[in-house]
């Protein structure tokens, strides 16, 4: 080797020890988290831990005419899909299924939270604001004749319905979502604790442009749902709350029906023309939430009927699982073997670059199903075995590029320098070319193809942090360790391993 070829070195900086002080940080805090967040364990998918899988058979809702058409159930899977996405339900999925006039909605939900998501996406989830015209105890009368006597424009049909109707029974308090916006109806409230003839509709759930779930911050509980209306619905709800402002009770109220059910009914003092308007009722945080979701992507074109329900047994995902397992095990026993043989001592790095990763991995995944309900299917399991190769991909350019500048004659501590400033462009080009692929499955696919795409993702970001803080420091370290710096054979670094022809005493003569 040259005495010039040997003396060129890069100008920046080498500081190994504060990019592995980093990564060790790094580690301990994942670390602590997961044992503050308390997640014990990877939350796993359908395909992997059963759930719960129901079908919808699409209808035209009471009152409505003409048939079922394919646009109506694109949307309506797409309200869904909307719904239980932002339920932070992950790996769920939303299809339509069959053709023609018997199109399906199929809905499929990991784990054991399933039946309560499936309730709440199918929901019609028609919002309206109606004024109250009578309002009473939730019973049955004995007669008709005892019924409340309505004010003008109530018919005797509904007055009746109302002396008969009794809020008591849990089947009065289903709600249907089937009413018509613009007759006087009776209904229950949601608790069965009263009942109320309600004028028409004046503000409609489509004019509503937010829901959120908030929670009073003056006492700290009671939670609610604050709605922020549109241009029209501003304008009629400030026409309607200045109309009953000066009328008697119980005309002063203005009923919040969803499906047909009373949410709640509060008096009206003063004109609303803010165009918001609060929810109240005494809702836990998960159902203020869960009503907010609803609202906030609109009501179902159609009304449904609940078809067969199905209990997916996670067995079978047992099954699926280990040979997930055994496939990931099997690659990267294959990765690890090779690396060995090919790199000899170098090869410790890849063992160490891998374990670093996997660890970071299993990190996330824990946390990540605590924090926004990941959850890992067999297609995620694929992306996470794809990624071993990613993690290989790197090394291997980057050993490759060390050994060629020893070739070209520097010595190995000035090798591993120049070869890194030239590795890490191609490093960084292979790796976004991954996560662009990665983030156009995910915004484009549906289902398990999204789960890969996520876990795929994930990883080769995983891998660019450990390639920058792990891999690279880690061999500036052991270049410096005479066993590598000086071509032991079983370095990786030898000249039988480079390639290099070593001349001999003879020749030398």
């Amino acid at each position: 080797m040259s005495t010039n070829a040997q003396s060129r070195t890069p100008k920046t900086a080498v500081r190994p020890g504060r990019s592995l002080a980093i990564l060790a940080l790094v580690l301990v805090a994942l670390l602590a988290a997961v044992f503050i967040q308390g997640a014990t364990s990877v939350k796993l998918g359908l395909d992997l831990r059963g759930g719960t899988s129901v079908t919808l058979q699409p209808r035209l809702a009471a009152g409505e005419s003409g048939k079922v058409t394919t646009a109506a159930i694109d949307q309506a899977v797409s309200i869904i899909r909307q719904r239980v996405n932002s339920l932070g339900v992950a790996e769920s999925e939303v299809t339509a299924q069959g053709s023609g006039t018997n199109r399906q909605i199929v809905i499929s939900v990991p784990g054991d939270t399933g039946r309560r998501v499936v309730e709440l996406v199918g929901q019609t989830a028609e919002l309206r604001f109606r004024q109250v015209l009578v309002s009473g105890a939730p019973t049955a009368s004995k007669t008709t004749d005892t019924a409340a006597t309505p004010p003008a424009g109530v018919s005797p049909t509904v007055n009746a319905a109302y002396a008969a109707l009794d809020c008591t029974l849990p089947a009065n308090r289903q709600g249907t979502g089937s009413d018509n916006a613009n007759d006087a109806i009776v209904a229950c409230d949601r608790a069965g604790q009263g009942k109320y003839i309600l004028a028409g509709a004046v503000v409609l759930g489509r004019e509503i442009s937010k829901a959120s779930a908030a929670i009073n911050q003056t006492t700290g509980s009671g939670w609610y749902v604050l709605l922020t209306f549109n241009g029209d619905g501003t304008k009629k709800f400030g026409a309607l709350t200045t109309r009953v402002t000066s009328l008697a009770a119980p005309q002063n109220e203005v009923a919040i029906v969803l499906d047909g059910l009373v949410v709640s009914a509060p008096r009206i003092n003063e004109a609303i023309n803010s165009g918001s308007a609060e929810i109240t009722g005494s809702f836990t945080q998960l159902e203020a939430t869960d009503l907010a979701n609803v609202l906030k992507y609109g009501a179902l074109p159609l009304a449904f009927d609940r078809g067969e329900v199905q209990q997916i047994s996670p067995s079978l995902g047992a099954d699926q699982l280990h040979a997930g397992l055994l496939a990931g095990f099997i690659g990267l026993l294959l990765v690890v073997l090779y690396s060995l043989l090919y790199y000899r001592g170098l090869g410790l790095v890849s063992v160490g670059s891998l374990v670093v990763a996997g660890s970071l991995v299993y990190l996330l995944f824990l946390l990540l199903g605590k924090w926004i309900g990941f959850t890992l299917t067999l297609a995620g399991i694929a992306g996470a075995i794809v990624a071993i190769g990613i993690t290989a991909d790197s090394f291997i350019v980057y050993f490759e590029r060390v050994r060629d500048e020893v070739r070209e004659g520097r010595s190995v501590r000035s090798a591993v320098e120049t070869g890194w400033l030239r590795a890490r462009r191609t490093i960084i080009v292979a790796d976004f070319v991954s996560i662009i692929a990665a983030a156009l499955l995910y915004l484009f696919a549906v289902g398990g193809v999204r789960g890969f795409a996520f876990t795929l993702g994930l990883t080769t970001l995983i891998d660019l942090f450990v390639v920058f803080i792990f891999t690279k420091p880690l061999v500036t370290v052991i270049t410096r360790i005479k066993f590598y710096s000086s071509g032991h054979p079983l370095s990786g670094l030898s000249g039988k391993s480079l390639g290099v022809l070593i001349p001999s005493k003879t020749e030398e003569a």
